[in-house]
């Protein structure tokens, strides 16, 4: 039977679903539903954009005839803002309704506003999407010193860019270090040390609570009572999922879209993917993530039985003159055996921790080349079996897993 199907979102984990609809069924309608004026773009250009006038063709996630080549009806400039799950319909805010047999969830999310004193006044800015990006780029021309609230990988990304724009960046972040979820101790203190090179301020455990200014940003205060001069806020402090439209459907949410392996909801027919959804607890806010949950719903949407395979989380960073990559579990205390080289003066760090013959997570700064074997090992639970580790370095030690991997492909 030909479906209806609906797509909320028009993120990377909706084009990938509507990849893997059309790999199955070719005839079923696909209507496309994307609240930003824009076509489907790829965010993660967003805070390295900064520095460009990010024109739109140039970060498309496809061309603009894939839509029309694919028998995609996309609406942009459309936003859903209710669905009725029992007549199977959503209703827009142009004020007309579209019915569907399959609905899929793909609306992502939005940054989470800190609670802070001041946050809405003039000069206080995010970055999520393409028209924030613009905004930001008009509104610091006028700015000299910036206070980037949060130092995660889009708010490092965003600091760093600001300050090649010329700009005087301060880093405030709540925690005692940077990327703790993603970094040891040592390697963020080589990040750490990377960025105050470059003339950047960074403020750890510094919780900001109130900005200043009548109406206009003229600087802010921490928790401790400091007060610092500044007259721009840029604030990255995580996401939080927009589940909003979803009151009174039946649609079981915690933080987000509670969902299954198949990326199905508990209302038959409705499925969610990318940072919508909620899967075994966790939202992860990743692209990787967001694309292998789109391709699960695209298949389990057109009969094609798909199971989500956890996917391990990856982060990159390039900024500051570094290159940054870190995988999987960074815990110690979760590893048996863990290898080690620490050449931090020349900002270069490398760390492997394996766990029962099985390499379960990775940190490397500085040459990054080898992070794609080490991924793939991760991803692959690669038996080490008969790899001496503990008596070879670790390039020696990825250059055996190279040998592994070519092997049992000739195999």
């Amino acid at each position: 039977m030909s479906e209806k199907i609906v797509i909320v979102g028009n993120g990377i984990a909706a084009i990938t679903a509507i990849k893997s609809i059309r790999q199955i069924d070719t005839v079923s309608e696909i209507h496309l539903f994307g609240d930003e004026r824009f076509y489907p773009y790829n965010r993660v250009a967003l805070s390295k954009g900064l520095i460009n006038k990010l024109e739109e063709d140039k970060i498309l996630l496809q061309k603009k005839d894939w839509y029309k080549e694919n028998n995609v009806n996309l609406n942009i400039d459309t936003k859903v803002v209710s669905i009725n799950t029992d007549r199977r319909e959503v209703e827009l805010s142009k004020g007309t309704k579209v019915s569907y047999t399959k609905l899929l969830l793909a609306n992502g999310a939005k940054n989470r506003v800190p609670p802070v004193k001041g946050i809405n006044k003039k000069g206080v800015l995010t970055l999520k999407t393409l028209q924030d990006a613009r905004k930001i780029i008009d509104e610091i021309k006028d700015m000299e010193t910036i206070v980037n609230i949060g130092g995660g990988i889009q708010g490092l990304e965003t600091a760093w860019t600001l300050s090649k724009l010329g700009k005087k960046v301060i880093i405030a972040e709540i925690s005692e270090r940077l990327m703790p979820k993603e970094l040891d101790k040592k390697a963020s203190k080589i990040l750490e040390r990377a960025i105050k090179n470059h003339n950047i301020k960074v403020m750890l455990n510094t919780e900001v609570n109130e900005v200043l200014g009548e109406n206009k940003v003229k600087g802010f205060k921490t928790k401790d009572g400091i007060v610092i001069e500044c007259d721009g806020v840029v604030y990255s402090i995580g996401i939080k999922p927009n589940i909003d439209i979803l009151e009174g459907t039946g649609i079981e949410t915690n933080y987000g879209v509670i969902v299954n392996e198949k990326m199905e909801t508990n209302v038959k027919d409705v499925y969610a993917a990318g940072d919508v959804a909620e899967y075994d607890n966790n939202i992860y806010g990743l692209w990787n993530i967001a694309i292998g949950q789109g391709k699960v719903a695209g298949y389990n949407m057109v009969g094609k039985e798909a199971i989500y395979e956890h996917i391990v989380p990856v982060t990159r960073l390039s900024a500051f003159n570094l290159s940054l990559f870190s995988m999987g579990d960074v815990n110690e205390a979760d590893a048996s055996e863990i290898l080690v080289e620490d050449n931090s003066e020349k900002n270069s760090y490398k760390k492997i921790l394996i766990k029962d013959n099985k390499v379960i997570g990775a940190v490397v700064i500085g040459n990054i080349k080898s992070s794609p074997v080490l991924k793939k090992a991760i991803e692959n639970e690669t038996d080490l079996s008969g790899i001496d580790y503990k008596n070879m370095s670790i390039d020696e030690f990825v250059d055996t897993l190279k040998s592994k991997k070519r092997k049992l492909i000739m195999k």
